[in-house]
């Protein structure tokens, strides 16, 4: 039931191609014995090198200092020192599909994927180690659980929590990560599928079970883990919205004026956007406490964000349409050209460095000067 699940809010997701490679590497895991002979397991196998890999599935982009790095399908990791004019392949131990990565400094990065894999570098992405996969992870959480019982929770609940964890365990890793985000060197989340979500405060050494410390009772899958100014918001299905509140170490629910799915987060430091299905964007500019639908034309999914040189926030959907957040509307921006977006990065030339199911591609955008009306 929970793959049906699985695979049925996954058909909502970033566009077709980027939709086909998630629900056939999630069939893969899910169906196919890892031992049967011939089957090169995608956590044991490394990336393959190829001249083509910029031109592949696209994830995830992120900057690591002046060095722009991307993540996307068969583990494939692709970094520029020129602002996506050329490409240099990363080498990766896993051939897992990445979906997001995430730097807190130059040099310290993070990657999340399918079977449950968190990938980590200390070169500014030239070479990664895994740090986690679905093989240990469900043993991790049952470990974790079976020692910490949570604050209030009756027999019951907490016996939940156990056969979770311990259903985790018997399935393998068939699991994907869908979002990383690191606050520094040290200090980070990963979360993904059915509620999963881990905290580090050690850079990925040692990783927390937060299962019980968000207010998901449903499970329900979570896409986005991003900062907008001093908080840390977690996106997704069904208009869940999470923010965590530092006192007491808990992601809380926020209630928002929509129950649809919701793919991610932008914040610019004195306001947060979140985003989703059919076009939808709401914004906040009290830490969530109201929230205003934003004006819109686009009728499918937007997909992902960036922060631009002059602090505005870019919002890009699954068609290539590229919009400009306003206190009221999302205003379309004129463009040279249409990429489908799974991942978006704004360079500091005042181009738009997108990727998704048709690889890498610098786009510019005619934006207007001066600031947002």
């Amino acid at each position: 039931m929970r793959g049906h699940v699985l695979s049925r809010s996954l058909r909502m997701r970033r566009g077709s191609a980027l939709l086909a490679t998630m629900l056939v590497g999630i069939a893969i895991a899910t169906c196919a014995p890892r031992a049967l002979a011939g089957f090169d397991d995608p956590l044991d196998t490394p990336a393959i090198d190829s001249a083509l890999t910029a031109r592949g599935l696209i994830n995830g982009l992120a900057r690591a200092g002046s060095r722009v790095v991307a993540v996307g399908q068969r583990g494939h990791v692709v970094y520029s020192d020129d602002d996506g004019q050329h490409w240099t392949q990363a080498h990766v131990p896993v051939r897992s599909d990445l979906t997001a990565v995430s730097f807190a400094d130059a040099r310290h990065g993070w990657a999340v994927g399918h079977d449950g894999v968190v990938l980590a570098t200390q070169d500014a992405g030239a070479s990664w180690v895994k740090q986690l996969d679905g093989r240990v992870l469900g043993k991790l959480i049952a470990d974790y659980y079976a020692q910490h019982r949570p604050d209030g929770w009756d027999d019951a609940r907490y016996e939940r929590l156990q056969a979770d964890a311990q259903r985790l365990t018997e399935e393998g890793p068939d699991k994907p990560f869908l979002d990383v985000w690191f606050a520094d060197a040290r200090h980070g989340f990963v979360v993904g599928a059915f509620n999963l979500m881990l905290a580090t405060d050690d850079g990925g050494q040692h990783w927390t079970p937060w299962l019980d410390r968000s207010d998901n009772p449903r499970a329900l899958h979570l896409y986005a883990v991003r900062a907008a100014g001093a908080d840390v918001y977690v996106a997704g299905e069904q208009g869940l919205l999470l923010k965590l509140d530092r006192e007491t170490q808990r992601f809380r629910a926020i209630e928002l004026p929509y129950r649809g799915t919701l793919f991610g987060v932008a914040g610019d430091g004195d306001a947060v956007t979140v985003f989703g299905l059919r076009g939808t964007a709401l914004r906040s500019s009290d830490g969530g406490a109201s929230w205003q639908k934003l004006a819109t034309d686009v009728d499918v999914s937007l997909t992902s964000a960036t922060i631009d040189a002059e602090g505005r926030q870019l919002l890009l959907s699954q068609t290539g349409q590229v919009l400009r957040t306003t206190p009221q509307a999302l205003q379309p921006v004129a463009i040279d050209r249409r990429v489908p977006a799974s991942a978006a990065l704004a360079l500091p030339d005042g181009a738009l460095l997108i990727g998704g199911p048709q690889g890498l591609h610098r786009i510019t955008p005619h934006l207007p000067t001066g600031p947002t009306p």
